[in-house]
Formats: C-alpha cells, structure tokens, sequence
C-alpha cells in the first residue's frame, strides 16, 4: 500500500501556485501572488510552496521538505514547445514577435521545471520522483476529484494549455477519461480575453469587470461578432477567423482590421467607458454563454445520457453569469466548479491526479459535501501572533472574547460601519469567502458607491457579491440550494425589486454608469446588480463558522440575513496574506474597522499613517 506526500505546482504563464496533498487529503493550496503582493504573479511558487510545507507541519508535524514523495507540474513543457515551434511555422516571416515573446519564458524557465524544483527542494541528486501532468487534465482533476460526485461529465475552458483550449470528458471513481479537444488558437478563453482587451481592461485581471459592464449594454453587436468573428457550430465547437487577432503572433489580441469592424480603435485603458463597450461586453457575454450551453448539452447527449452531474474548470468556468445559466438550463441536474478554476488550481489538480494514478488502494470519498473544504486552504495566524505584531507596531487594538467578537462586529455593520475581516485560513482562488474578506451592510443605498470609491479605489460599475445565511438565499434570491464558492449567479427575488428603469436611466444619464448604480433596485442594494442579479455565496457552519455567527448575529439585530462580502484588497492588488498586509491596506482606506482574528481595530484610535510610496497610483492599472 502506497501512502504519498504530494506537491503539485502551477508556475510560469500566470497565477502561480503550489498545493500539498497527502493520502488524496488537500492539505494546503495558494497562489504565490499573495506573498509577492504581485498580482497574478507567473514566477517559481518558492513562497506558496513554503506555505504550503508549513500547513503540512501544523497538520502532520512533519513540514520539511524531505517529507515530499513526488512533485507534479500542471502542464506538459514538450507539448508547449510544439506549440511553440508550430506556431513560429505558421507565422512565417511574421514570427519576431512570436520568438521574443517566448523563448526566455519557455527555454530559460519552463522546459527547467524539474531542475528549478529540485534545487528549491534540496534535492541534489534529483532522487525525488517528478511528473508532468497535462494541462487540461489538470483541469479537469481538479474540478473532478474534490466534486462531490461519484461520476460526472467534466467540461474544461481556458485560454490554452499545450494545444488543447477546451475538453470535454467523464469521470468514474478515480477514473477521468478527456474525450474531445478544441486546439489552439480557436480558444473560448482568447474571443473573451480579445474583446476585454478591446474594451480598455487588463487580460486576465479584467474579464471580471468585462462581465459586470454586459448588464449595462444592449447586444447589438452579436450578429456582427457571429457574422464575422467566430463560428459557433451546434456541439459548442467553433473556429475564429483569425484575420482580426494579432494573439497568434506574440502581439495584442487585436488587430486594426479588428477595430474597423466595431467602429474605432480600442478603448484607452482609464478611459470614459461608453456605449460602444457596454454593448460589445453584452454581446460578447450572450455569444460565450450560447457556446458554453451548447457544449454543455452537447457533452450530456454525447457523454452523459445516464449522468446527472456536470463538473467545470478552466479560466472560463469563473463566467459566474454564464454558470447560472447553465444551472438554471436544467442539462444536467447538478452542477460544481472548481473555485480556484483558473490556472493556480492546476496546481491542485495536478497533485490530485497524481495521487489517485499512483496510488491504487487509495479510494475517492464522496458525499454531499465537496472535499474542498470551502477552499480555505492557505496560511492563518495564532490570535497571539497576530497579538504581538499590534503591539509591536504601535497598533491600538481591542482583544475580544468570541460571542463578544461576534456580537460586536454585527453591530458595528448594523451601524454602517465597513470592516476589513481577516481570520482563518486564507483562500484559494480568487474569491474571498469571508477569510479575507471586506464586509459591510447590503441594505445601505450608498455603500456600493462607497466600497467602489473610497475602499477599493476601482469603477464605479462594478458590483459587490452578498453573503447569506444558506437557510435564508431563497428568501432574497431566485434560488434554493448551495453556492458556497460564489460561483452562481442569480437574481434577487422579484418581491424585493424596484421597478425596472435601467434603460431609461442610462439615456438621461448620458451612459454614466455612477449615475445608474446610485438608483436603489432592490432592498438589499448595495448587493443588487442593474440587472437585478447577484453573484451569490452561500454561508454555512460547518464550512467557516466565524463568518457564519456574525451574519447570523447581524440578522438577529436588523432582520436581515444578508451582507456584502468583497476581497480584502484595493484595485490592482492581491488579496492581503499576512496581519501586515490587512493593516496597511486598513490605513491607506476608509475602512472603519479592522477584525483580525479576535482582535479589532478602530480607524480614529490609531496613528497617524505616514505614506512613504504614491500608492494609489502604482494601483492605478490593473
């Protein structure tokens, strides 16, 4: 019987991370921007990996590196190399960029992986087994295997891993089988990335925004995107006309013929936002759901007749909008998404997939619970850590006793105030789910308009998740079971909406978007979308009691089980990592309170903060 210490890594593309698992148990995962406070940060994981070693030492009390059996990285470097290789080919006499691009990336970095591994582990005489596992079924591992499912059709969308930019397969006990492929360049996650590119937002860090601006525009773009740009056949399967992207070439995703099709250049990153983008966000939102739809349905016809269960990931399975109409289709009847879906989950994927090939006698458990354990699976600190580092930077502060701690944070919401909460184990992915979360009162008019301008520092557009007590999210949204990792979204009942004048107040508004989002929509505004939707996190118990016995105290006082939750971060940084981190981020906005563990911080007792960098404007683009 085979026992194993496993290390999955994810590094060298974007969104590095490492993840340890033991025996098929996650005992750790995190994204090394966390730690380099470099957003999506692509370098060697050394400081995820050491997290991740020191979860070990606190679960096992053996945290060394020796303790590693085998290490698994997320991807194939030969089959990227063919890629590579192929596409300079085809690029011909245009291939300068390709070549510039990535042949330090690739030659230097990746192709070295095992080497680089080897030597941050110690392990000089490379005696520790190392694997390359596939990117997608990376992937699809790690939506797979912490599933609470037994069987289930597995969907994977990216931008591209290797060849593959999307698969479609199935998964049986420890079993996955990766069925069919779409191949580079013809990529869900590039069309998206092209457009959002277009709209003057960041790849990667910007599709989130993307998202949230369709609700404001109108489609009138869509047949011209499917006339022209993309052909969608009725598996889901489509092929780009690659005359408009230059992604192909090493360049920006979009060309100049590109931009004489939707009526001028490219929208200037800090730009006003106008009409034109929120239509092409609209449209370009409709056409991604209508190709996840149809493979979805595809995959259940061709795959899945006698399987219930879809399981998703891929950078593209964090489309929350495009999630929730997949549940709501009825294709299949129940649905999971991996929550750190993007590439820092390949990690997790990776390790897991080791695990269960390796080991023949180790057995999935399944139940109604998934084995991600709400996700929370990076670093945390001892109330007397985080007690010693106050005192020792001069911090006033207030240590608690718990109900204390509950009872007053509630309070303190039910008072307006917003609060930066920090306690438990860090996340993984990028939602905060209330670990590393800013919280505030949804019922307020204003509190959008605030958290966006004074604490986030970001546009005005962009709206907050709730977080809800699960026996109370059918009395405040169209839905009635779980959506812990904020995945789904769904609207807000219809009992509790304003009257719909979203069109009406962007024409006398002059498509200013601050203007709309100041219009009360629902009695829970601050969470409410234009478009009355919400992307939702359910709050149980037995997944993060802490936040849970807040929300419920602040329910108890103001008959309201729902509250904001959004990343303890301001624009164009990671989530904070360490009490260091939440203290300065605390400082340099108008937060009102800061929680870490049981003990809480109030703005007007604490010192004077001297800036020593011009920080809003190094977070001035992300």
């Amino acid at each position: 019987m085979i026992r194993m210490t496993i290390l999955g890594i994810s590094a060298l593309y974007h969104d590095s991370a490492a993840c340890i698992v033991k025996n098929g148990e996650i005992i750790a995962a995190a994204q090394e921007e966390r730690f380099t406070r470099i957003k999506h940060d692509l370098s060697f994981p050394y400081h995820a990996i050491a997290c991740c070693l020191s979860e070990l030492e606190k679960k096992e009390g053996d945290g060394e590196a020796s303790s590693i059996d085998a290490v698994v990285y997320y991807d194939q470097p030969l089959l990227t190399l063919d890629r590579y290789m192929k596409n300079i080919l085809a690029a011909g006499t245009d291939s300068k960029d390709v070549i510039e691009r990535g042949f330090d990336s690739l030659f230097c970095k990746k192709l070295w992986i095992r080497e680089e591994t080897e030597r941050f582990l110690q392990d000089k005489e490379g005696k520790r087994k190392f694997y390359v596992c596939d990117h997608h079924m990376s992937h699809a591992a790690s939506a797979f295997y912490p599933s609470p499912f037994d069987r289930a059709v597995i969907l994977t969308l990216d931008g591209v891993g290797e060849w593959a930019t999307t698969t479609i397969g199935t998964g049986c006990g420890k079993e996955i089988k990766l069925l069919e492929e779409m191949r580079f360049p013809h990529s869900a996650g590039s069309f998206y990335s092209a457009f959002t590119y277009f709209c003057g937002f960041k790849v990667n860090s910007g599709d989130y925004k993307f998202m949230g601006l369709a609700p404001y525009g109108e489609a009138v773009y869509e047949e011209k995107i499917r006339e022209h740009i993309i052909d969608i056949k009725d598996d889901g399967s489509f092929r780009l006309n690659l005359e408009y992207f230059d992604f192909q070439y090493g360049r920006t995703m979009t060309n100049k013929k590109f931009e004489q099709l939707f009526d001028g250049p490219e929208r200037k990153p800090e730009s006003e936002i106008t009409k034109r983008e929120m239509d092409i966000a609209a449209s370009v939102q409709n056409i991604t759901e209508d190709i996840i739809l149809r493979m979805a349905a595809h995959a259940k016809k061709t795959y899945g007749k006698d399987i219930d269960n879809l399981v998703m990931a891929g950078g593209v399975a964090l489309n929350c909008v495009a999630n929730g109409k997949i549940k709501n289709s009825g294709i299949f009847k129940n649905l999971w998404i991996q929550p750190a879906a993007g590439d820092a989950g390949g990690s997790l994927g990776a390790a897991l997939y080791a695990s269960y090939q390796l080991d023949a006698d180790l057995k999935r458990r399944t139940d109604s619970r998934d084995m991600q354990k709400g996700s929370f699976l990076g670093n945390s600190y001892e109330p007397v850590e985080i007690k010693d580092y106050l005192n020792q930077r001069g911090y006033p502060f207030q240590q608690l006793e718990t109900e204390k701690l509950y009872q007053t944070i509630a309070e303190e919401l039910a008072a307006g105030k917003v609060i930066g909460l920090f306690q438990g184990r860090m996340e993984f992915g990028p939602r905060a789910l209330g670990g590393r979360s800013i919280i505030a009162d949804a019922r307020l008019e204003t509190m959008q308009v605030k958290l966006n301008q004074k604490i986030k520092y970001r546009e005005s557009f962009r709206p907050f998740a709730p977080s809800v007590l699960l026996e109370d999210v059918s009395d405040y949204f169209e839905m009635d079971d779980e959506s812990p990792y904020m995945l789904i979204v769904e609207n807000v009942r219809k009992e509790r909406q304003t009257v719909d004048t979203l069109r009406q107040d962007l024409e006398k508004s002059g498509y200013n978007m601050l203007e709309v989002v100041k219009q009360k929509r629902s009695d829970i505004p601050a969470v409410t979308h234009v478009d009355y939707s919400a992307r939702i996190q359910t709050v149980t118990t037995d997944r993060n009691d802490y936040y849970y016995q807040v929300i419920r105290r602040f329910k108890e006082l103001t008959g309201c089980g729902v509250i904001v939750n959004t990343s303890f971060n301001v624009r164009g940084e990671p989530v904070v990592c360490t009490p260091k981190d939440a203290c300065e981020c605390f400082m340099r906005t108008d937060m009102d309170l800061l929680v870490l563990e049981n003990c809480i911080l109030y703005k007007e007792q604490q010192p004077q903060w001297e800036e020593t960098v011009d920080w809003k404007k190094r977070f001035t683009l992300d």
